[in-house]
């Protein structure tokens, strides 16, 4: 029974991922087929439709992609902090012992495609996307894992999903870092200001979701226009969220017994109303919950499906589209060092740091799950799609010739790298069984 509850929360985010993968599919085929159509134009002009906000003081007006990937993106980024958050405290990163295996991986899985692109890309203009291969997209490899079903152990899918979110990590701080533009410090120490007064507040248990909603859009607005990439405000805004609850469930289970004895129908043959005290009782009982609850899950919660089911299926449609017509220039070259470092960069350097992790006696496999499969997983974990497109829109943003020629890298990587893993696990499987 322990072991269910504790399962079932994880077998439910791999669902939602596995599906949203699947959605990110549709997409990226979708904005494929339109790129390539006789309506090609009128889909690339759709994204560059501009919106905002204009006033005689203030005017914040983007074209529709960049609210797609500046604003929209910075939810993502929002729950990718809430995740890192949870990990690193109560999750699978929050000990030493826990944490060593994928951060292992995950440290391979960085750095070594990072000097496979580095050692192999000879253009000075492509230079500078050597964050692009270093990223796993969870969702399309959570989804290739769920097709194989219950030939993978359930330990198999968690080393995912860990060495993933320290992936994640890795390429928020690159982000902040390398792709940011001249910082005007300024606007970012306003910008701290109001963090540290959320962070204040989450100490003291103050979960003001009102406050912490203004807070946040005026948060990132500093940061959008301090030159810092404003999805880094979305990171920062999650680790500001209490994850702890304002009271206990042993507390919340009396009070929840006394307000259900106290609303409970009595049989008395009146027309079936709820009286005035039922009312307030019910009332009370909304409230008690929400102070059960933790604010950073609860978050969480919300925000996973509307993640997972819009906004990364709208930032791949909107961000997949290449064209591949007999006009089309792209850079063949700098397509397939991308593929190289994403399919065998991952592969390399997850295979071999977590082989030098165990040999090293500083980790372990998991339980259930063998090295054939470790390395099916590396392979897996070269899709890298949605962050990888992300961080090439930072890396090529005004050369539309190397901003193509990266995705197709990323479409083909991700492709090779998504099929590759997919067989070996199979046979990963089979020879187990054998």
């Amino acid at each position: 029974m322990v072991r269910k509850a504790l399962v079932t929360p994880f077998q439910k985010f791999v669902r939602i991922e596995s599906f949203s993968g699947m959605l990110l599919f549709g997409a990226t085929i979708l904005a494929l087929i339109l790129a390539n159509s006789p309506w090609a134009e009128d889909f690339h002009e759709l994204w560059q439709f501009e919106l905002g906000v204009s006033t005689s003081g203030f005017e914040l007006i983007k074209p529709l992609i960049l609210w797609i990937n500046d604003g929209l993106m910075a939810i993502f980024f929002f729950l990718i902090g809430l995740e890192i958050k949870r990990e690193l405290l109560i999750g699978e990163l929050n000990s030493v012992k826990k944490a060593s295996f994928p951060l292992f991986a995950a440290i391979g899985g960085m750095l070594i495609p990072v000097l496979f692109y580095l050692a192999l890309n000879k253009n000075p203009e492509s230079a500078s996307a050597w964050g692009v291969p270093m990223a796993t997209d969870i969702a399309f490899s959570l989804a290739i894992l769920t097709l194989l079903g219950k030939r993978v152990p359930l330990g198999l899918k968690v080393f995912l999903t860990a060495f993933a979110i320290v992936d994640d990590l890795g390429a928020v701080l690159v982000i902040a870092v390398v792709y940011s533009e001249s910082i005007k410090w300024s606007l970012i120490g306003i910008a701290l200001v109001l963090l540290a007064i959320l962070v204040f507040l989450s100490y003291r248990k103050i979960h003001a979701k009102a406050l912490r909603l203004v807070f946040g859009i005026i948060i990132w607005y500093l940061f959008l226009k301090a030159g810092i990439h404003p999805t880094i405000a979305g990171v920062l805004l999650a680790f500001t969220v209490p994850i702890r609850q304002r009271i206990g469930i042993d507390t919340y289970y009396e009070r929840l017994c006394e307000i259900v004895e106290d609303i409970k129908v009595k049989d008395d043959g009146k027309p079936p109303l709820l009286t005035k005290d039922q009312i307030e009782g019910i009332d009370d009982l909304e409230s008690w919950t929400e102070k059960v609850q933790s604010p950073l899950q609860q978050l969480e919660h919300r925000l996973h499906n509307w993640v997972a089911y819009l906004i990364m299926p709208l930032f791949a449609f909107s961000n997949a589209g290449v064209s591949f017509n007999s006009d089309t220039q792209l850079d063949t070259f700098l397509g397939g060092v991308i593929v190289i470092s994403l399919v065998l960069g991952k592969l390399v350097g997850i295979s071999f740091f977590s082989w030098l992790g165990i040999k090293l006696k500083l980790a372990e496999l998991p339980e259930g799950v063998n090295f054939m499969q470790i390395m099916g997983t590396g392979l897996l974990a070269g899709v890298g799609f949605t962050m990888s497109i992300f961080v090439a829109n930072l890396a090529f943003s005004g050369n539309d010739l190397l901003l193509d020629s990266a995705k197709a890298g990323i479409l083909a990587g991700s492709f090779i790298a998504g099929l590759a893993g997919y067989l070996v696990l199979r046979f990963a499987n089979k020879k187990a069984r054998q």
